[in-house]
Formats: structure tokens, sequence, C-alpha cells
């Protein structure tokens, strides 16, 4: 086991270019796991280790934006797509710098040319399912009609994929196995994965993902979400919006998640963990390879 103090280190390739005009950033990085003395239900006495949650200001051109309780694992990658997700940035050449310093657990976002109509913009919020932060701005559900993923023949995925993507998630160093109570989230193209990051949310996860696939201009069209936490339907948006078409998750859908899915022709995978797994929507992309059913076991009595 690695020092609590010791980070875990996500999957960010170095050898990946960033885009032209990309802002500078901080690395900031804190404890992500702290020990502490427990009672056990034997009566004995013994430590554990449990994540770090700390908030972190979001301040845009010197303009206080939000506060997101997060575990603090890329926390320049996770303002860049919260902005990015939140439509509040096009392109992260429009921001110059994000600055993070825990000490005052802030971070200072300085754009280029100002976000246009910022007050108006971030005015209207919907209250979502969101662990650790989940609010969407009210405008965000209105665009997705404009919302465009590739055509089926470009993004497909089978049965064998699918079962090395979850091998692969089951075998990653976890926050997770050590600690419980965070959410992991994780880019793949095909059975590799690209990107792995926790925290005490699932939002923060995907909008951490988002910050670096914005960064290095990675594009979606081929790629599949995977993500520990419940589809919901900001889930679902937030995926569509950085343009990959596949979601898997180890938990289930929701209602709206699921309705949501089916309009913008996402696949959507859910209780997605070993062999077993449910297609919801989107079985075009999806080549089967079903398992052989098994045999019901008959118990012959004396």
């Amino acid at each position: 086991m690695a020092p609590p103090g010791e980070a875990l280190q996500s999957i960010r390739p170095a050898e990946w270019p960033t885009v032209p005009g990309a802002p500078l950033l901080t690395k900031a990085r804190g404890e992500l796991l702290h020990e502490i003395a427990i009672l056990d239900e034997y009566g004995e006495q013994r430590t554990i280790l449990i994540p770090v949650e700390r908030p972190l200001t979001v301040f845009v051109d010197k303009r206080e934006l939000v506060t997101l309780m997060t575990l603090g694992q890329l926390p320049e990658l996770l303002v860049l797509g919260y902005l990015r997700n939140q439509r509040l940035i096009e392109r992260v050449d429009q921001v110059e710098s994000i600055t993070v310093d825990w000490e005052v657990e802030a971070a200072a976002v300085r754009t280029r040319a100002g976000v246009h109509d910022l007050e108006a913009r971030t005015a209207r919020r919907v209250v979502t399912t969101g662990c650790g932060q989940g609010t969407v701005y009210g405008d965000l559900m209105e665009k997705i009609d404009h919302v465009r993923l590739p055509d089926p023949s470009v993004a497909h995925i089978s049965q064998g994929t699918l079962r090395r993507m979850l091998e692969a998630v089951r075998q990653q160093d976890t926050i997770h196995r050590r600690a419980g109570s965070v959410h992991g989230c994780a880019l793949f193209r095909g059975a590799e994965m690209l990107m792995f990051v926790e925290d005490v949310g699932r939002h923060n996860a995907i909008d951490t993902i988002a910050g670096w696939m914005a960064l290095h201009g990675i594009d979606g069209a081929d790629k599949v979400f995977f993500t520990t936490g419940r589809l919901t339907s900001e889930m679902v948006m937030k995926s569509a919006q950085i343009g990959v078409p596949i979601i898997v998750s180890r938990n289930g859908v929701t209602a709206m998640g699921y309705e949501l899915a089916r309009r913008l022709g996402i696949t959507l995978f859910g209780r997605a963990a070993n062999r077993h797994f449910l297609c919801y929507t989107g079985l075009e992309r999806f080549d089967s390879e079903p398992e052989p059913q098994r045999a019901p076991v008959r118990v012959v009595s004396g």
C-alpha cells in the first residue's frame, strides 16, 4: 500500500501534445487519502484510509463562479472541463491560465477576452443528483438538438472489447479499492485505457476527463466513456458534449438518462461488471457475442 499522502497516478500520457494556445496550468497536488482510527464491529481499534474531500472555489476573471467539492486529483483539468461542459467557453484557447492554490482553496481562471454575459448565463441553474457537484446551467438541456454524434459505422464496440475494458478497470489501482467513497471515470479507445480519474462525485470525474480531452485536442468519436456512477440525464448529456457515443456504467440508469440516450443515439450499457451487462440503447453500435446460457442445476433428492 502506498503512503496515505502519495497520489495515485492518473493515466495522462505525457507524449500527447497540447492544442495551440492551450492555457498555462499549475500542477497543484494534495493529499488524497487520510489515515484515521476507528472501532469496528468486533470491538477492535485499527486505522483505515478515507478520501480527502476539499472545497475548490472557482473564480473567473476575479468573479466567483462556483464552489466544487472535490478530491483534487487533477484540479486544473477539473476546472477546465467544468467551464467547457457548462458551455462557458467553447475552446481552451479562450483561457489564458488556471491557477489552483490549495492554501486558499481556490482556482483563479484568467480568460483572454472575458466570458460574454457571464452573470446572465449563470443566473439560472437546475439542481441535479450529482455527488459532490451536480448543477447544470438551465439552458444546457435546451441545446440538445445541436449535439451531433458520429454515425454507428464509425463508433462500434464488440462484446469482447467490452469485457477487456471491464477487466482493465478491475485491475486499476484505485482510491476506491483502498478507501471507498469515490467514483471513478475512464476514457477508452477500444480496450486501451487513455485516462482514469477518481473524485468524490462522478460529475467532477467526467469534467476532469473533458478538460483533459480539450487540452490535448482529443476527439470523442471513436472513444468509450466508463463510469462507476449511475447514468443520470446530466451524465449522459456531458458524455454527448465531449462527443463520446458509447457509455458504460457499473451502475444503473435513470428513466431520464435512458430517454436522453435514446434521443441522442447513444449506446448505453449499465450494470456492467465482470462478464455481465445490460445494453439499454443503441444496439446498432454493439456487436453482440452472447455468452452461452448456463444449464440450470438440478437437485436430486436421496
